[in-house]
C-alpha cells in the first residue's frame, strides 16, 4: 500500500477540509495546496480506474446476453412467450416450424399451433405437461411462469420433441367407427329367406377387414363397429382410397341395392378418448354428407373418400315433426325473426324464405327476410311480391338487420350452412339465436354456435323440407296462391323438373302446394329464358369441349351466375354427354357450376377446389385466378376425384 494511499485512508473527506483550514490558517498554504493536488491527482486515477472497469464489466455482460439470446433463438426446442389468453410476444426460429397454418397471420398460440390446452398447460404445477402431435411428431410442452415489473403474468412455452424415444410414429393408434348406413333399407329389399345370408356376409367382410388391419374390432351395435388400428396401417388405406367401400358393396345375396357403409377415423389424438371424438365427428359429417364414404379427421384436418353412391331417401316424417315443434318454441320464444340465405339466392332458397315467413307470421312473430342486391335469379318472383302489399315490409338490407339485430332474435338459415356461401357471415356471427335448415351435403365448414339445425341430404330441396314442417307447425297452414308457387317453384327447380333426386315424399309436398292454388304454367313462366340469354346459352354450348362422356364450356364475360347454371342444365340434354362444367368469368371471380346425371359425383370435384352441393349439383367461386388458371385445376380435380371421389 502506498503513502498516497495510506494519506487518503486517513485523510477523509471532512478530515481532510479540517486539515487544510488549520494550514490555512497558520499560513501554511502552499503545504495545504500540495496535499489538495495530489488528492485530486489519485482521486482522478482511481475514478478513471472504476470506469475503465464498469465498462469491460458492461461489455461482458452484454457479450453474455447476446450469447444466451442467440442460443436461445438457435436452442433446440421450439420456444414461445405468451400471455395468458395465448397471445405470442416472442418465439425463437425453431417454433415457426411448429406452425399449423403456416399462412395465418395471427398472433395467438391457439391459432398457430392448434391442439394446445392452455388451462392446463398454464397451471404452472410441477412437471405439469402437455403432450400434443404437431406436424406428426410428439412434443412434451412446458410452460415456464414469469412476473414482469408491471405484475403481468408471461409463460414461456417450450416443445420437446419426444418422437423418437417412444416410437410414436409406429404405436400410435387410430380409432375407426363403422357403420353400414342403408342397412335397414338393403334388408327391406332383399327376401326375408335370404336376409341372414346378407348380414352374415356383411358381417365377415368388416371382420376380415380389421384382421387385414390388424385392429382389434367389436360390434357395438346390429349395424355399427368399432376398430383400434396402428396409424401405420390407416396411412395405408388411405393410400389404396379405403377400398372396403367397394368390396361392401359388391356383397350379393339377393340384395336390390347395393350395402354402403359410413366410416370415421380419428387420428393424431394424445388419447384414445380424443381419438374417439374425432371419429365420432367424422362419422357424422359422413352420414350429413349422404353417406358412403370416408371421413378421416385430425386436430387440424379433415379428408374425404368416397361418395358416390346416389342417395336413397330414407328420411321419417318423425323427425319433421320434432323439428317443427322445436322451431315453433323458438319463433314463440323470440323478439323478431329474421330469414336468411346464401349469396345469389336462387328459387329454392328464395321460396323456402318466403313460405317460412308466412307461417312465422301465422304464430304471431314479426318477421323479415334479408336480402342483399345480387337477386337476378329471382327476380321475376320477387317483383310479382312486390306488387302485393302485404309484402311491402317483408324484406330488409344486411345493414337494416344489423342494426335492429338484439338478443333475441331468431336467424333462420336457409338452404346453406356453409360459412363461405352465406349471405353475410359477420350478422349470422353476430346472432345469439340461429337455426339451420338445409338439404346441401354437410361441409367442415359448417357454421357454429345454432341452436337447431336440420340438414337432411336426403331431400330433394330446402323447399321441400319447409313445405313438410310448415304442416306441423300450425294445424292448417295458410299459404297464399304466390307463397306456395314460391315452394313450389324451389322444388322444381332444385330437381331439375322431378327428374332429379326425387322421392314419394317430393311428390307428397308437390301435391299439398298444388292443393293451395299452386300453378305449374306460372312456375315454368320463371324458368323461361328470353332470346339474349338463350343465345348466350347457345354460345356457351358452343364453346364446350367434350371429353368422353364430360363437357367444359366457358361462357361469355360478365353474364349472370343463371346463364351458367342453366348452361350446365342444358348441356346434360345432349346425347353423350353425362357430366358437365361450365365456367363464366363475372368481375374478376370465376363461378363454376358443375352437374351430372347417374353416379358421377360433381360434388367431390369442386369441393377439391372449395366448393360443394350435391352429387349432381355443384358449384364453387374462386378469386385471384385467370380462368386459364382454373380450368388446369379443373381438369387435375377431375382426373384425381370425377371417378373414384375423395
Amino acid at each position: 500500500m502506498n503513502w498516497i494511499t495510506m494519506l487518503k485512508r486517513l485523510l477523509k473527506p471532512g478530515l481532510l477540509i479540517i486539515v487544510l483550514t488549520i494550514l490555512f490558517a497558520y499560513n501554511y498554504i502552499g503545504i495545504g495546496i500540495i496535499i489538495l493536488i495530489v488528492y485530486l491527482i489519485d482521486d482522478f486515477y482511481q475514478l478513471n480506474y472504476y470506469w475503465k472497469n464498469q465498462t469491460d464489466a458492461n461489455e461482458f455482460i452484454k457479450s453474455i446476453d447476446k450469447g444466451i439470446s442467440d442460443n436461445v433463438l438457435k436452442s433446440i426446442y421450439p420456444l414461445a412467450l405468451i400471455k395468458e389468453d395465448g397471445e405470442m410476444i416472442w418465439c425463437n426460429n425453431l417454433f415457426k416450424t411448429l406452425k399449423t397454418n403456416k399462412e395465418d397471420p395471427e398472433r395467438n398460440i391457439l391459432s398457430i399451433t392448434r391442439g394446445v390446452n392452455l388451462d392446463n398447460i398454464l397451471k404452472n404445477e410441477e412437471n405439469s405437461h402437455q403432450r400434443l402431435s404437431i406436424n406428426n411428431k410428439l412434443y412434451d410442452v412446458y410452460a415456464t411462469f414469469i412476473e414482469t415489473k408491471n405484475k403481468e403474468y408471461l409463460y414461456l412455452l417450450s416443445f420437446n420433441d419426444i418422437t423418437k424415444l417412444i416410437d410414436y410414429e409406429t404405436t400410435q393408434e387410430s380409432i375407426m367407427l363403422i357403420e353400414v348406413d342403408n342397412f335397414t333399407e338393403v334388408l327391406d329389399k332383399t327376401d326375408e329367406s335370404n336376409r341372414p345370408l346378407l348380414v352374415a356376409e356383411i358381417e365377415r367382410t368388416i371382420n376380415a377387414y380389421a384382421n387385414n388391419l390388424k385392429a382389434m374390432i367389436k360390434k357395438y351395435d346390429t349395424n355399427k363397429y368399432v376398430l383400434s388400428i396402428q396409424d401405420k396401417y390407416i396411412e395405408d388405406e388411405i393410400k389404396q382410397k379405403f377400398n372396403i367401400i367397394e368390396v361392401i358393396s359388391e356383397i350379393d345375396k339377393g340384395n336390390s341395392i347395393e350395402t354402403t357403409l359410413s366410416i370415421g377415423v380419428g387420428k393424431g389424438g394424445m388419447s384414445p378418448l380424443e381419438n374417439y371424438n374425432n371419429a365420432n365427428i367424422a362419422k357424422e359429417l359422413a352420414l350429413g354428407r349422404g353417406g358412403d364414404q370416408v371421413v378421416v379427421k385430425t386436430n387440424n384436418d379433415i379428408k374425404f373418400f368416397g361418395g358416390n353412391t346416389k342417395e336413397i331417401e330414407k328420411r321419417t316424417k318423425v323427425k319433421a315433426r320434432v323439428i317443427a315443434r322445436a322451431l315453433s318454441e323458438l319463433i314463440y320464444e323470440s323478439s323478431k325473426v329474421y330469414i336468411m340465405g346464401h349469396k345469389n339466392p336462387d328459387m329454392d332458397c328464395f321460396g323456402s324464405a318466403v313460405g317460412l315467413a308466412s307461417i312465422v307470421k301465422q304464430l304471431g312473430r314479426s318477421c323479415n327476410i334479408i336480402l342483399s342486391s345480387d337477386i337476378n335469379a329471382i327476380d321475376y318472383f320477387l317483383n310479382k311480391l312486390n306488387k302485393e302489399s302485404k309484402y311491402d315490409d317483408l324484406f330488409i338490407s344486411i345493414e337494416e338487420a344489423k342494426n335492429e339485430l338484439d338478443n333475441q332474435t331468431l336467424v333462420v338459415i336457409v338452404d346453406v350452412h356453409n360459412k363461405s356461401y352465406i349471405a353475410d357471415l359477420s350478422l349470422v356471427e353476430k346472432a345469439e339465436r340461429k337455426v339451420i335448415i338445409d338439404h346441401h351435403r354437410r361441409s367442415p365448414d359448417m357454421i357454429e354456435h345454432d341452436i337447431l339445425n336440420y340438414i337432411e341430404v336426403y331431400a330433394s330441396s330446402t323447399s321441400e323440407m319447409i313445405t313438410e314442417i310448415i304442416q306441423y307447425m300450425v294445424d292448417k297452414p295458410n299459404l297464399t296462391r304466390t307463397e306456395a308457387e314460391g315452394l313450389l317453384a324451389g322444388i322444381f327447380m332444385d330437381t331439375k323438373g322431378f327428374s332429379f333426386k326425387t322421392g314419394v315424399r317430393t311428390f307428397e309436398a308437390a301435391s299439398f302446394l298444388k292443393s293451395l292454388g299452386a300453378d305449374t304454367i306460372e312456375i315454368k313462366k320463371m324458368f323461361t329464358d328470353d332470346l339474349e340469354d338463350y343465345l348466350l346459352i347457345a354460345e356457351t354450348i358452343k364453346s364446350a369441349e367434350v371429353n368422353e362422356s364430360t363437357a367444359i364450356a366457358i361462357t361469355p364475360k360478365n353474364i349472370d351466375t343463371v346463364i351458367i347454371a342453366k348452361a350446365a342444365d342444358e348441356l346434360l340434354n345432349i346425347s353423350g354427354i353425362s357430366v358437365s362444367f361450365v365456367l363464366g368469368e363475372i368481375n374478376n371471380d370465376i363461378y363454376i357450376s358443375g352437374r351430372s346425371v347417374g353416379d358421377i359425383n360433381v360434388q367431390v370435384v369442386l369441393e377439391a377446389l372449395g366448393g360443394g352441393g350435391h352429387m349432381n349439383i355443384a358449384g364453387v367461386k374462386i378469386s385471384n385466378k385467370t380462368i386459364e388458371e382454373v380450368v388446369i385445376e379443373l381438369k387435375e380435380a377431375m382426373k384425381k376425384y370425377l371417378r373414384i371421389g375423395e
